[in-house]
């Protein structure tokens, strides 16, 4: 099959999806990989390291797209990659189409069939999402913190403390992956963090953290609590291919202390918080009512070495399967797929239409 690794166009997006030594495994299968000029620079990834491989190099994206059956990207298509694509494109990306309609249309029209990462599942995990939602949590903790400093609009609150001194409270809103990966850096970082989640499992994960994290079930009045008492909300509550639910609503962010922060990992699907909207990295932050919000809908963009390392890694048997004939069998990317030759037909989304 003839695979295409586009460069990706989103504001400040430097992930590629396959580093070198991934697309390469995939020419060992016999298969042609085309790879966009400069693709991979971001990541660090020059287009030698791919040529010295065998992956072609096309000089553009129109170049690219017209010579490819399978695409695999990071980031949902923007629109001048959306007039690129055909009908006979399979398209393997992020796409989060329940908080994304437009394009969700978009892609219906052309008649392409689309399989998201954060939609493939295999024996109840997400194992396309798992490595950037680790990243994404990490993000949200160190940003927190960072944004907490006087200079960014912040409380001028250092999130540990000091002897003497009060330590930040931080609440986190979930406690799956990326949940689970911002209370362990937040925990770490010697703040006092208190995580919601229905599963008592996991909420058993975050206690074992140490004695500066409290795990609660997320009844309604303990939530506004805790979040009142905050100095940094981090939300990463993920509904599989849904819109993420408002746990916090306008009201309660208002009484939220001045110079407190959110930052809202389910920002992809909407975000958890009412408060919410989209930001890129070239405006992260918008201050709401006295509270600074960050929500880059493309997190691990910051750290694109390093996340496209750990998305190829989580990839490349994924895309080995796509470009054999019936990978339509595999029940984890059967799953995966929103869209099929032009028709919705994920449970998630069929709601939405």
């Amino acid at each position: 099959m003839r695979i295409g690794i586009p460069r990706e166009v989103k504001t400040l997006e430097g992930r590629v999806a396959l580093i070198p030594e991934a697309a390469a495994e995939l020419v060992r299968h016999g298969h042609e990989v085309y790879v966009e000029h400069d693709a991979g620079v971001s990541s660090g990834y020059p287009d030698d390291s791919y040529l010295r491989l065998g992956i072609r190099i096309t000089p553009d994206a129109a170049r690219l797209y017209e010579c490819v059956e399978l695409i695999v990207k990071v980031k949902e298509p923007q629109p001048q990659e959306l007039a690129l694509m055909h009908k006979g494109h399979l398209l393997f990306s992020y796409l989060h189409l329940a908080a994304e309609l437009p394009l969700l249309r978009a892609l219906c029209k052309i008649g392409l069939t689309a399989v998201a990462f954060e939609t493939v599942e295999e024996r109840g995990q997400l194992p396309l999402l798992a490595p950037m939602s680790d990243i994404a949590g990490r993000i949200a903790a160190q940003v927190g913190a960072h944004l907490l400093h006087r200079p960014q609009g912040g409380r001028g609150l250092l999130l540990g403390g000091l002897p003497a001194t009060e330590r930040g409270h931080v609440v986190v809103l979930g406690a799956g992956v990326a949940g689970g990966n911002a209370a362990e850096v937040a925990a770490a970082l010697g703040a006092r963090v208190t995580v919601f989640d229905r599963d008592r499992d996991k909420l058993a994960r975050m206690r074992a953290l140490g004695n500066n994290v409290t795990a609660l079930y997320p009844f309604a009045d303990s939530l506004r609590q805790a979040v009142l008492d905050c100095d940094l909300l981090i939300g990463a509550v993920l509904v599989v291919g849904e819109k993420a639910p408002h746990l916090v609503d306008a009201g309660t962010v208002r009484q939220m202390r001045q110079g407190s922060v959110i930052v809202d990992i389910s920002v992809d699907q909407g975000g958890c918080i009412e408060t919410t909207r989209p930001t890129t990295y070239a405006d992260p932050t918008y201050v709401w009512e006295g509270v600074v919000h960050f929500a880059v809908t493309n997190m691990p963009g910051a750290v694109p070495r390093t996340a496209s390392q750990a998305l190829s890694a989580a990839l490349l048997p994924y895309v080995l399967q796509l470009a054999e004939p019936g990978w339509e069998a595999q029940t984890a990317l059967q799953k995966g797929i929103n869209i099929q030759r032009g028709e919705v037909v994920h449970p998630a989304l069929l709601r939405y239409l």
